[in-house]
């Protein structure tokens, strides 16, 4: 054997001896690590090209803490989803209560759908005013024997809550009070308002009126349906055009706006709203909130109090918004 022979064969030799033992290294790791690979279900289907095979269950939505309308000052109470219409909380919300001024939310509902034109001319009478004027009863601002369009009627009754603007408006559409409070009475029945009775237009105390929260979140809630109601129930204040009583025109305001600021009190979720007060129904509030892009009613009657003291239906409304959006 040549020297060149046994130079080959050593050169062989130690080429074995490195290639040899990482080919058992290979089929070792190849053969062993499915036994450590995560295992998958025969029974599962295999996933598509590109998809994620694992998957996590999505987690439940959190339920709305209940609220406790129960300590609210307002012994009455109905807060609804605006839009569906579920009740959300609610209490005492089926008992009589005396609607005071949320009575012109009904009046205020006819005359928007009436037919009547609403830049329709209109003469307020002067017997509406001795009748007024003995009960107290809050005024728009219009004069006896003054001109007014329904428009400016409706949004005197939803913003300041004129009495006089009641009255003026139902003997313009039905002839007279009486024939428009029996039309007030058809519509409740016909929104499914079954425990109301309406013996006036504007909500000055008689026996015979009553009405619950729960009603009141149904007839509110179809009302807010309609373009013109709901416009004049959210605004913060109107202009009447001159007249030959107000040369210059005159302004009024929304009395729920009015009470927040006179209180410092903000509530920017608070859309708009109707109050009420006589001494028999205490002191209500009718509201339209949005929180997080949900809208909301909240009716509430029976609140302690008076014009002169703590407006405590509005801070009832702001504490149940703010729980609502917490």
């Amino acid at each position: 054997m040549t020297h060149t022979h046994k130079k080959q064969r050593l050169t062989l030799y130690r080429f074995f001896l490195i290639v040899f033992p990482l080919l058992i290294i290979a089929m070792l790791f190849y053969y062993l690590m499915p036994l450590f690979s995560p295992r998958s279900s025969a029974a599962d289907p295999p996933a598509a090209m590109g998809q994620n095979q694992f998957s996590l269950s999505p987690l439940p939505e959190p339920a709305m803490i209940p609220l406790d309308l129960s300590q609210l000052y307002s012994p009455h109470s109905i807060l609804l989803n605006a839009e569906n219409g579920e009740v959300i909380a609610a209490y005492q919300e089926d008992s009589r209560i005396y609607p005071a001024s949320l009575t012109k939310l009904m009046t205020a509902l006819l005359i928007v759908e009436s037919g009547e034109d609403l830049e329709q001319i209109v003469t307020i009478p002067d017997w509406v005013f001795d009748e007024l004027y003995a009960q107290d009863a809050s005024l728009a601002g219009f004069e006896p024997g003054e001109e007014a369009s329904l428009r400016d009627l409706l949004y005197g009754i939803l913003l300041p809550s004129g009495a006089e603007c009641c009255l003026a408006a139902a003997q313009a559409i039905a002839g007279s009070e009486e024939a428009f409070i029996e039309l007030m009475n058809v519509r409740a029945q016909e929104l499914s308002m079954n425990d109301t009775h309406f013996s006036n237009t504007t909500g000055l105390h008689s026996p015979d009126h009553y009405t619950t929260v729960n009603d009141l979140s149904l007839l509110l809630r179809y009302a807010l349906q309609n373009d013109a109601f709901r416009e004049a129930l959210l605004s913060w204040s109107y202009s009447v055009s001159p007249t030959a009583l107000h040369p210059e025109g005159f302004t009024f305001y929304s009395t729920l706006f009015e009470s927040m600021q006179h209180a410092g009190l903000a509530a920017p979720e608070i859309l708009g709203g109707k109050t009420g007060y006589t001494d028999e129904a205490g002191l209500c509030l009718a509201s339209l909130a949005e929180v997080a892009g949900c809208e909301y009613i909240l009716i509430t009657a029976g609140a302690p109090g008076s014009h002169e003291t703590p407006p405590y239906h509005i801070l009832d409304a702001i504490s149940v918004y703010q729980q609502v959006a917490s």
